[in-house]
């Protein structure tokens, strides 16, 4: 999941997804065994104010691998379901299930209210999109955007998937999007600053006439699902928290074909491009270390769902 920031953005002219998106029917709230551990809001919904450092311990990175990859082994099998037909709410059943026989707790079920256990975003919404009864249609896209809680901490990873056949503007929109978070890890130095992360992705989104969303950010990432860090995906040179070794957080851009301005739906979760217009994200969870950015969110063996959207869109 991503935090809020502020509105940003000039006027688009660039033609909306149609149809837009609606909310369709939710299910019941999906159960968590009581012998799992739980994150601290798991029954209240209220994380509390951060307390927790940037940095991480040794036993704590240790722990961060393993649920990252974890993490990753879901998404994987998250986006393996993603075909026209399929609804939004039977992905959420897999990532509930799967979590829970990974040994941990869905992250988003209840963080903040959130009523479900994944965040599924298609077309022009940008993010934190509710799981429901509507079926994805060929030609959509869609964010599958999973959080793990075991071992006391978090494994924060997304992917944007192609359904069917994709128009070439929505290819290239996911595309670019992986690409900006690519650059934008190979831009993380030990000590540099929070800003070289969104020099590296507006620089590579405005090349390709893309929109950067600034209301949603990347985050600190551990033992709390964020923490105080902020990763913004713009640039501003005001932005020079350092990043020092042993720091955990994500990145997790969000283009755009047009404006990148939000507009909240009334279910106080859901995000939608103002214009209409289709959006991207893909994210990954860092530590950083004494030659860059580590990805802790791969499987193992090495895997990444990002890969395969890449192969897909050949």
């Amino acid at each position: 999941m991503a935090k809020r920031k502020r509105r940003n953005g000039p006027a688009s002219k660039v033609t909306p997804s149609l149809p837009p998106v609606t909310a369709g029917l939710l299910s019941p709230t999906r159960r968590v065994p009581a012998e799992v551990e739980r994150p601290p809001y798991a029954v209240s919904g209220d994380p509390g104010p951060s307390v927790s450092a940037v940095t991480r311990t040794p036993d704590e990175i240790a722990s961060m691998r393993k649920t990252g990859a974890a993490a990753a082994e879901i998404l994987l099998r998250a986006g393996e379901l993603v075909r026209p037909g399929i609804t939004t709410d039977e992905i959420d059943r897999v990532v509930h299930e799967l979590s829970v026989e990974a040994g941990g707790y869905p992250s988003p079920l209840n963080y903040r209210g959130f009523p479900k256990s994944v965040c599924t975003s298609v077309n022009e919404i940008i993010c934190h999109g509710i799981p429901d009864s509507r079926p994805l249609a060929d030609g959509d896209i869609i964010n599958i955007d999973v959080t793990l809680y075991r071992d006391g901490v978090h494994g924060d990873t997304s992917a944007t998937f192609l359904v069917g056949e994709v128009d070439a503007a929505s290819v290239q929109l996911v595309e670019v999007t992986l690409e900006s978070l690519n650059l934008a890890i190979a831009a993380v130095t030990p000590g540099g600053p929070v800003r070289d992360i969104g020099q590296a992705i507006e620089r590579h989104a405005v090349k390709h006439r893309l929109g950067v969303v600034r209301e949603f950010i990347g985050h600190g990432v551990g033992t709390e699902f964020h923490t105080s860090l902020q990763i913004p995906h713009y640039y501003d040179r005001r932005l020079s928290t350092p990043l020092e070794i042993g720091t955990s957080f994500t990145i997790e851009p969000m283009l755009t074909l047009g404006d990148p301005q939000a507009a909240m739906w009334d279910d106080g979760w859901t995000a939608a491009t103002a214009d209409g217009t289709r959006t991207a994200q893909f994210e990954h969870t860092l530590l950083m270390g004494v030659n860059g950015a580590e990805r802790l969110t791969v499987t193992a063996a090495g895997e990444c769902a990002h890969d395969r959207v890449l192969a897909a869109a050949v």
